[in-house]
C-alpha cells in the first residue's frame, strides 16, 4: 500500500471512473489519500470527487451508495433494499434439512472424524449427495484422511455448532436419553419373535410327526421276533386257563 501522499506513476484517467473502478475491487475502505495514491490526483481533489459521487448515487437512487465510514469510502448496498439483499444471501440456506440429512448430520457430529463409507454403513443407504448438501451448507467439513484405508474423513464444522447453539462438541446432548428403554427393546423383540414362530412351529411340528411316525415304525419292526408272526392259513385261538 503506497504512504500516504505518494502517488503512483500510474497513467493519467479520468478522475471519477478511476475512484469507482478502485473502490469496486477494494476488501476495505479507502480513505482519501490511498485513494489519491492509486488514481494519481491530489487528495482535495479526490475528496471533493468522493462527495459528488455519494450524492450522485443518492440522486440517483442507486440500489448502493457510497459512504465515508470511520474515514475510509466504501461501496455498500442501500438500507432501502436490505430485504432483497438478505433474501437473496441466505437463499436456500434457511431451507429445512430433510430427515436424511439431519441423520447424516447427526451420525458425523457423534462418530466424527468418520467416513463417507462409515456414515452409508451405520444408516444403510449411500449418503454421498446428502454429504454433499452437508458440505455445501457449511455444517460438513473434511477433516483428513484415514490411516489405514486412506479415505477421506469428515467432521462438523464451528458453524454447525452456532446453529446449534453449543460452543463444543462435549456440550452435545448425551445420546442415552433417545434411545429405546430396555424394557420396551425386549417387548419389541419378543413380539417380533411371536410373529415369526407360527409359521416356524408349523413347519417344525409337521418335520416332527414325520421323523416321530418313521422312528415308531422302524422300533416296532425291530422288537418283534422273527417267529412271532403268524402263518395266514393257521387260525388264531386265545390261550385257554
Amino acid at each position: 500500500m503506497p504512504t500516504d501522499g505518494e502517488q503512483l506513476d500510474v497513467p493519467l484517467a479520468e478522475l471519477r471512473p478511476s475512484l469507482e473502478a478502485v473502490l469496486m475491487i477494494s476488501d476495505q475502505a479507502l480513505d482519501d489519500a490511498s485513494l489519491a495514491s492509486a488514481v494519481g490526483y491530489p487528495v482535495d481533489e479526490v475528496t471533493a470527487a468522493l462527495a459528488a459521487l455519494a450524492a450522485e448515487y443518492t440522486e440517483q437512487g442507486r440500489g448502493f451508495e457510497l459512504r465515508n465510514v470511520g474515514g475510509g469510502w466504501r461501496f455498500y448496498s442501500r438500507d432501502a433494499y436490505a430485504a432483497v439483499v438478505e433474501a437473496f444471501v441466505l437463499e436456500g440456506q434457511q431451507a429445512r434439512l430433510t430427515n436424511a440429512a439431519l441423520e447424516t448430520l447427526a451420525v458425523v457430529a457423534y462418530k466424527q472424524p468418520v467416513s463417507r463409507a462409515r456414515v452409508s454403513a451405520i444408516r444403510g443407504v449411500n449418503v454421498d449427495g446428502v454429504m454433499r448438501t452437508l458440505i455445501s451448507r457449511g455444517l460438513v467439513e473434511e477433516a483428513g484422511q484415514d490411516g489405514e484405508t486412506g479415505a477421506n474423513l469428515f467432521r462438523t464444522s464451528t458453524y454447525f455448532l452456532e446453529r446449534i447453539g453449543v460452543t463444543s462438541l462435549q456440550d452435545l446432548p448425551e445420546l442415552a436419553p433417545y434411545l429405546p428403554d430396555l424394557d420396551d427393546l425386549e417387548d419389541e423383540l419378543a413380539e417380533m419373535a411371536a410373529s415369526e414362530m407360527p409359521h416356524e412351529s408349523a413347519a417344525g411340528s409337521a418335520g416332527e410327526a414325520a421323523a416321530a411316525s418313521g422312528a415308531g415304525d422302524a422300533a416296532v419292526e425291530a422288537a418283534a421276533p422273527a417267529d412271532s408272526a403268524v402263518p395266514e392259513d393257521e387260525p388264531v385261538t386265545e390261550d385257554q386257563p
